[in-house]
């Protein structure tokens, strides 16, 4: 089949690649414009805009899918379908009527589980065991379309949303492959999904990585995992300067430090929670590099006792109910 790859991020590249080395003929790639990144914010192409130009691939890059020159082109490209994989942007209806079998997504969870841009990281942060990776018939509602096929994916204890996304992208590529197979000989149907079991996986904006230390070390644990690498896990000290968090440890043995209280060993910088206390890894002084906590700590001399500010604001009791034991990345 001729395709219209749409994709944007590093997690789409496999998928990509996957399809150039399929049977099916990459004629176009749909990606967002360039963006500033860096501390120099200079325009940069997006991964998968680098990879196609690697290719000789045509590159798509309009402002928005509803732009009338870009549906123009795809009338022009006469694909028969187009795969997507986390593209960043709404395809409108009369952009989805276009491709022969339409739009086929690429979704990191098993639906209806977990629609929306972040499912990976919602899915770490609610505790699941269990996601996986979904194809289906893209349309106008927040990944509502009819799906193809599914597959499913341990999540490891000490599993980021980084390593998670990595095994998902490979095994997801695959299976998209597999499925625009199954669409061309005529094999594959979709089939509507089920109206139980649905649940929303709203994009992760850098408060919701605010560690509360009231909460569970578990759900503390979680939570930076979950945002590890995007938007990365923060706490603040005393001096209200942001600290950024990598991913802790548990540890079960030590309870008798209040939320957020620091205590120092040889080895550990331990933090209490809301239960036992967690030692932390890798931290992040604002406008430093990355650094192993215990070297922090030293560097700042950090005092045992110090507090670490977990942001809740004057009235707000919610950690007095426990874990957030429910509620980065992102489809079209």
């Amino acid at each position: 089949m001729r395709l219209l790859f749409a994709g944007t991020p590093e997690v789409a590249v496999p998928a990509l690649d996957a399809l150039l080395d399929s049977r099916h003929d990459v004629v176009a790639v749909l990606t967002r414009p360039d963006a500033r990144s860096g501390r120099g914010r200079t325009l940069a192409p997006s991964p998968v805009k680098r990879r196609a130009l690697d290719a000789g691939i045509e590159v798509l890059t309009p402002g928005s899918p509803r732009d009338v020159d870009f549906q123009a082109r795809l009338e022009e490209l006469a694909v028969h379908a187009a795969p997507v994989v986390a593209y960043g942007a709404l395809v409108p209806a009369a952009a989805l009527r276009i491709p022969t079998h339409g739009w086929v997504n690429l979704h990191f969870s098993v639906l209806p589980a977990w629609r929306g841009a972040a499912p990976v990281q919602r899915a770490i942060i609610s505790g699941d065991e269990v996601t996986g990776a979904s194809t289906f018939l893209l349309e106008e509602g927040l990944d509502t379309g009819p799906v193809f096929g599914t597959l499913t994916e341990t999540i490891r204890p000490r599993d980021t949303a980084g390593d998670l996304l990595g095994r998902l992208s490979v095994a997801g590529a695959g299976l998209l492959v597999r499925t625009l197979d199954g669409i061309e000989d005529g094999i594959l149907s979709p089939i509507p999904q089920p109206h139980d079991g649905v649940s929303i996986a709203p994009r992760l904006e850098v408060e919701d990585a605010r560690v509360r230390w009231q909460h569970p070390a578990y759900a503390v644990d979680r939570l930076i995992r979950g945002c590890t690498p995007a938007p990365g896990g923060w706490t603040t000290l005393p001096d209200g300067t942001r600290l950024g968090l990598g991913p802790v440890a548990p540890d079960a043995e030590v309870v008798d430090l209040a939320p957020g209280e620091v205590r120092l060993t040889k080895r550990h910088v331990l933090v209490g929670t809301g239960t036992s206390a967690v030692r932390l890894g890798e931290v992040t002084p604002a406008g430093k590099r990355t650094m192993d906590a215990s070297a922090w700590a030293r560097g700042a001399r950090l005092a045992d006792g110090t507090p670490l500010r977990d942001g809740l604001r004057l009235g707000d009791d919610s950690a007095a109910h426990g874990a957030h034991d429910g509620a980065l990345e992102g489809d079209a």
